[in-house]
């Protein structure tokens, strides 16, 4: 079978370049899942993306599929012939053409048939098409007169299968073997002999790097001996280095500067603005401060570079300017005076304003400060104040700069410095890994704002559904998880919940909401030990007590995982499920006395003396949360439980004896769920 390099390009205009990665990826892999699925082979795959191109190149493919083997079996030689005739007539032969097999239910119609492959260029125009109509494009666009819909408007196709065109019409264009170079560099078309020339002859002479990876590479490397230059460090955001990267087909990165008055406004808020509007890098000095210098990236090769680095120059000052403008005016307004003010804003309809969320913040930070033995007033005045930055002319005009903002005002305002940095840190953890709160009031304002929030939400009937989570509920539960246990807090989350829950004004959902909340909070614990490389098994054990305290369940946690290495732990597991089950049909569900004097085995005798010293010994370890230390003494107990089960008789004739045994090991049960259910593990 003979095999040819494959390639399609669909030239564009420009592209959204925060999708463009995310297209060119949907784009190769509904192609290849296509050829897949048809039954033909092919070797490498390359994507190719830039501002006005998707293309993808892939080599050695099979030019037709391969040809099917086709059996059918019919109905019995006994059958009716209008049957037979049917069967044969769907198979495209008469009665004659079909074959007889023995089976062991008797003699039956057969038919066999080779159906050959067909030609891979004849499959291609329907891939390429059915793959560009599933590009994740959430509002396709029309153009002219024209009735085609696609994401941006589009000039020309390329498809080439070896040497030869693939003859198709696709998005109203005609296929053909002409590209066109750079939009301003090499505005012609070129022409494409065989596919695998094609990123060769797009660099030399179309001036364009197709490759978005090797553009990429090119910009950070760029941008960093611009840094180098400056004696900087430059910072380069991995979402900005996307997006620039497919905002360009040449890139050549320039570097400017602005004025050093600029540096009395906050640092981010510089950088959200060159960043943001402007689309520039930014460099830092060997002490991590703000340079006066910016890099841009541009899409041309200038002869008078200069001219385009005072171009951005000029462009970027009046962006400075309205920063540092905000940040004088602002400054002119406490935020305390601002408070009032909150209560024009809606949080949610059914939940009242920012207003009454901050005052419910406020309450509930004031709790979780007093319950840590911190100064409950400076979590309270955090709490008050936590919203009000929403306010300023900065954050209208930079939203990210919300928490930082409030920060430099309220340091601006000569409130105690705590209280400022409560303002940022009210909003961490904002994604996975993020840095956690580090003072008492920033702390107790993070949870007690994510509380708040959950109660509300809950308490109204809108917990998030499927992958709908427009307030990010479960991020917020995460993050209070995080805090608590990383920061090693002794709160218990269901009374938390409860203050939160009877802060709010009329909840429909109020009754049992602590229940739901707290279940669907320490539901999120499940991703967290996964990514830790616990077993699922370890954390449903430990759910199924359902500790209310986080940092209570990690230690639990952990102590169960470090309890399955040790050797005794698949059989006290196998116990306890054992233990479980019987107690469960016998509707024990609580401890009771045991009576030693019906104890007359051996073996029972033995294991009621263990499990006295076992509760002796385990008493200051529950106390103390050592349930590492607990687990590692109760496997001690393997011994005389494998003895009680190999020699005694739960269900003995005489009823006083057989409950009390069945005492004995409720007991049992009761002393390894001091830790967890240790019966999930088995």
């Amino acid at each position: 079978m003979a095999q040819h390099d494959f390639l399609v390009e669909l030239g564009t205009e420009e592209l959204p370049p925060k999708a463009l990665k995310t297209l060119s990826d949907a784009f190769t892999s509904g192609i290849t899942a296509g050829l897949k699925e048809a039954g033909v082979n092919f070797g490498d795959v390359k994507s190719y993306a830039s501002p006005r191109r998707l293309a993808v190149l892939i080599s050695t493919l099979d030019d037709k599929q391969a040809d099917r083997e086709i059996e059918k079996r019919g109905p019995s030689v006994k059958a009716p012939e209008k049957a037979v005739e049917g069967f044969a007539r769907s198979c495209g032969v008469t009665i004659d053409q079909l074959e007889k097999i023995d089976t062991n239910k008797g003699e039956y119609y057969n038919f066999k048939n080779t159906e050959e492959g067909k030609a891979t260029s004849s499959l291609l125009p329907q891939l390429v098409e059915t793959s560009l109509n599933k590009l994740p494009i959430p509002k396709r666009m029309r153009w002219g007169a024209s009735r085609v819909e696609f994401v941006r408007p589009v000039h020309w196709l390329v498809m080439l299968f070896g040497d030869e065109i693939v003859d198709c019409k696709i998005l109203g264009l005609t296929s053909g073997r002409k590209t066109r170079g750079h939009r301003f560099h090499y505005n012609q078309e070129i022409e494409l002999i065989a596919p695998s020339e094609y990123a060769d002859r797009l660099e030399n002479p179309g001036m364009v790097i197709a490759d978005y990876d090797i553009r990429k590479t090119m910009i950070n490397e760029q941008v960093k001996a611009e840094g180098e230059k400056l004696n900087a460090v430059a910072q380069i955001d991995e979402d900005l280095l996307d997006e620039v990267t497919a905002l360009n087909e040449w890139p050549v990165a320039l570097t400017g500067r602005f004025e050093e008055r600029f540096l009395e406004v906050p640092a981010q808020a510089l950088i959200s603005s060159m960043k943001e509007h402007q689309k520039y890098f930014h460099h830092l000095d060997a002490d991590g401060n703000l340079l006066p210098n910016f890099t841009t990236i541009c899409n041309i090769v200038s002869k008078d570079p200069q001219q385009v680095i005072e171009g951005n120059e000029k462009v970027i000052r009046p962006r400075l300017s309205d920063a540092a403008f905000f940040f004088e005016t602002d400054k002119k307004t406490t935020l305390e005076s601002r408070i009032e003010k909150l209560k024009t804003i809606v949080f949610q309809k059914d939940l009242g304003t920012v207003y009454d969320k901050a005052a419910r913040i406020s309450a509930l930070s004031g709790k979780i400060a007093s319950t840590l033995n911190q100064d409950q007033a400076k979590a309270e005045r955090a709490g008050l104040l936590c919203k009000t930055d929403l306010l300023t002319d900065m954050v209208y005009e930079f939203t990210d700069l919300q928490g930082l903002m409030g920060y430099h005002y309220a340091l601006n305002d000569g409130e105690d410095q705590d209280v400022a940095l409560a303002q940022n840190e009210q909003y961490m953890p904002r994604f996975a890994g993020d840095e956690l709160p580090q003072t008492a009031p920033g702390i107790a304002v993070a949870i007690a704002d994510r509380l708040d929030t959950l109660t509300g939400l809950f308490g109204i009937n809108q917990p998030p559904t499927g992958s709908k989570d427009p307030f990010a509920l479960r991020r917020a539960a995460l993050g209070v998880l995080r805090i608590i246990v990383e920061r090693e807090l002794d709160l218990d989350l269901r009374e938390l919940l409860t203050i939160a829950a009877n802060n709010h004004n009329d909840l429909p959902a109020r009754e049992g909401l602590e229940d739901k909340v707290l279940d669907f909070m320490l539901e999120r614990f499940r991703a967290w030990y996964e990514d830790a490389d616990i077993n699922a098994e370890v954390f449903l054990s430990v759910l199924a007590l359902k500790p209310s305290r986080p940092l209570d369940f990690d230690r639990r946690v952990k102590a169960v995982n470090h309890f399955r290495s040790l050797a005794e732990a698949e059989a006290l597991a196998a116990a306890n499920k054992r233990v479980s089950n019987i107690l469960s049909k016998q509707g024990v569900t609580g401890t009771t006395d045991v009576n030693n004097s019906l104890l007359t085995e051996a073996a029972e005798k033995a294991l009621a003396a263990d499990i006295e010293a076992q509760k002796a010994a385990l008493a200051p370890l529950f106390a103390e949360g050592k349930y590492q230390e607990a687990l590692e003494s109760l496997a001690g107990l393997r011994a005389s439980t494998d003895a009680f089960f190999e020699d005694v008789m739960v269900m003995a004739d005489d009823e006083a004896v057989k409950n009390n045994r069945l005492a004995l090991l409720s007991q049992l049960r009761a002393l390894f769920l001091g830790v967890a259910d240790i019966s999930v593990l088995g």
